[in-house]
């Protein structure tokens, strides 16, 4: 793992919605990840850097489906030239939405990454901001998943800390894992004028 790492100038926070942590279907480790995502999105803000809220727009019948309760964000936004919320529907933050071009606009060449679900769509997003050409920071304590139940005749149930261990070590050798989130620093990001309105207008 990396333990000392250049500053980022935006954070990309994937999925922390209500379903997915609070309540009976939360993640194992949500206390933790949600305290540690509130703690890098305000050193974010502090920092100057553009902060990016993935929302998923879950189907009928879904934890997350929009408009009810679990689809909405854990944590609270303060939207604003440096801040926004990007709605998706795959698993891939860019896939369909803004963010390759807002990111482009603002500057950025550098992102952390956090939020749920480790092997999902933080993997994705991770991934695709890899291809993208992008330093990708991944901080290993804000991100999380559930366990993997039991297959008969193919393995015992996998700890969801394991899944999430797996899911980094996927990513490759570009992805630069740190243990803590609080190891991650920011930098101040410039959006160009318009950036974020363009966002929400195409979210």
């Amino acid at each position: 793992m990396t333990t000392k790492i250049e500053p980022v100038s935006a954070l990309l926070v994937v999925d922390v919605q209500v379903a997915f942590v609070t309540g009976a279907g939360a993640v194992p480790a949500a206390e933790r990840v949600v305290e540690r995502v509130a703690a890098l999105i305000g050193r974010a803000r502090a920092g100057g850097a553009l902060v990016v809220h993935l929302q998923n727009d879950g189907p009928v019948g879904a934890d997350d489906e929009i408009g009810t309760p679990g689809w909405e964000l854990r944590l609270p936004v303060e939207a604003g030239p440096s801040e926004v919320v990007i709605r998706k529907t795959e698993d891939d933050g860019f896939d369909g939405t803004p963010l390759g071009d807002l990111l482009t606009r603002a500057g950025v060449t550098g992102v952390a990454v956090c939020g749920v679900m480790s092997e999902m769509c933080v993997g994705a997003t991770a991934r695709a901001a890899l291809e993208r050409g992008y330093r990708v920071v991944l901080p290993h304590d804000a991100h999380a998943t559930y366990d993997i139940p039991a297959a008969p005749g193919i393995s015992e149930a996998v700890p969801a800390p394991m899944v999430s261990r797996v899911a980094e070590w996927a990513l490759g050798d570009e992805v630069e894992i740190v243990a803590h989130a609080e190891e991650v620093t920011f930098t101040d990001a410039k959006p160009v004028a318009g950036s974020v309105e363009d966002a929400r207008d195409s979210a």
